[in-house]
């Protein structure tokens, strides 16, 4: 009841500060302290937890530590040498997070996931005849474990590393339909997990290509069966055999078998010494069979390869070897390639080869001329006629009259008949062979 003025109840001050309850829940301030009893009870439930759904209710646990420790406004360390409270929370959270993933499952996705590993294994590995052998047996003792456990029957008809595949992409996909649960099916799941591992094992333990060394791999493909005690007197004996092949190629003997060998000595023997032997060899074949590996080789400026190319008349390699003889860097590289276009004699050469009647160097210009002659295409007589006479190299002009013989039409010698006074004597001597002719 009112006492008849305005002066408020004992107790009641009549303001309005907020501080009334309004029926919300008063909220409790987060601090380092609170946080840290949180993880640690989150840890004491991760101890006790038995199934999925108890590591699930953990996972939500540390979310809401996680957010809240986000949010805090933790005070930082006064003193440097002090621990950071927020720093080491969250690290206490990091390593709950990782106890929490290694008390999950296994799941059937994991058996899945090394069974589909084992596939491509089988299949992307390069096996030795022993290594296919080997690889039957773990398939056979895994896919037997499968059917066990999935109540299911499996056969390893196929005994190639693609037919195995094929097997155990069955496995795969039952154990995909059998629907196990990671708590109900531990045990199998579990099983099944080591059985796959067991395979895993079984075909690492198996022989594969690049476990040999490289004179195990050459002797397993038959590369030294021409050496015998008469004709293994070269050292190492790896080049005696390269020698043995060259020699059956160019007497037209076993010629597929023998490139075949030396291409393979060429591409595991890398000393200095056997790369630059083999070249040599394969520049005395000049095989038609090795040039899609010359041409590769090619492509690193490496002058023998392309010397080989040359050789062997390879017109697949000419646009390569265009864009090589305007590197005016390399005057090396410029002469062979030229060489090499010359020998290969393609009319679609002309062109590029004569743009380098007029390069800086002399011996480019020299060369190029040559090359025109082996070419022996008309057109190239008036751009050689113009370095005969203007050129300011001897030796330049010499290749140019030269290269006019070779062409050998009437213009191209009446063009150098006229240079029979010539005060340089070597282009005399080509206008004197022009007379003749």
């Amino acid at each position: 009841m009112s006492n008849g003025d305005d002066e408020p109840a004992d107790g009641d001050d009549g303001g309005d500060d907020g501080g009334g309850d309004d029926g919300g829940e008063v909220e409790t301030a987060v601090t380092a302290d609170s946080l840290s009893e949180r993880l640690d009870e989150a840890e004491a439930s991760l101890e006790e937890a038995e199934t999925e759904a108890d590591l699930d209710a953990v996972e939500a646990t540390l979310d809401e530590v996680e957010a809240d420790l986000a949010a805090a406004d933790l005070p930082e360390p006064e003193d440097e040498e002090e621990d950071d409270p927020a720093e080491q929370l969250d690290s206490e959270l990091a390593t709950l997070r990782e106890e929490l993933e290694a008390q999950r499952g296994p799941y059937a996705e994991d058996v899945q996931s090394e069974i589909e590993t084992a596939e491509s294994t089988l299949t992307d590995t390069e096996w030795t005849e022993t290594g296919e052998s080997e690889v039957v047996a773990p398939v056979e003792s895994f896919v037997e474990t499968a059917g066990e456990h999935l109540d299911a029957s499996f056969a390893v008809d196929d005994e190639s590393p693609e037919g195995l595949a094929g097997t155990l992409a069955d496995v795969c996909e039952a154990v995909g339909d059998a629907g196990l649960d990671p708590d109900e099916d531990a045990e199998t799941i579990g099983a099944l997990l080591g059985a796959a591992e067991e395979l895993r094992d079984g075909l690492d333990d198996a022989e594969e290509w690049d476990d040999l060394t490289v004179r195990e791999k050459l002797d397993y493909e038959g590369f030294y069966d021409v050496l015998d005690p008469e004709n293994r007197k070269d050292y190492p004996p790896e080049w005696g055999a390269v020698k043995i092949y060259e020699k059956q190629y160019r007497a037209g003997e076993n010629q597929a078998e023998a490139v075949d060998h030396v291409l393979t000595a060429l591409d595991r023997l890398t000393s200095e010494f056997m790369q630059e032997n083999i070249l040599v060899s394969l520049k005395r074949m000049a095989p038609p069979e090795a040039a899609e590996e010359l041409r590769s080789r090619a492509q690193r400026r490496t002058k023998p390869p392309i010397e080989i190319l040359g050789k062997i008349g390879d017109e697949e390699a000419l646009e390569t070897l265009h864009d090589f003889i305007d590197d005016e860097g390399d005057v090396a590289l410029q002469k062979t390639t030229l060489r090499a276009i010359g020998e290969i004699g393609s009319e679609e050469s002309v062109e590029p080869v004569a743009q380098n009647l007029v390069a800086d160097d002399e011996a480019v210009r020299s060369q190029a001329a040559r090359t025109l002659g082996l070419l022996g295409d008309t057109r190239a007589i008036e751009p050689l006629a113009d370095v005969l006479s203007d050129d300011d190299s001897d030796t330049v002009r010499a290749s140019a009259a030269w290269a006019l013989n070779q062409i050998g039409t009437e213009r191209a010698l009446e063009v150098v008949t006229d240079y029979t006074d010539d005060s340089a004597y070597i282009v005399q001597a080509e206008a004197e062979k022009a007379l003749s002719a």
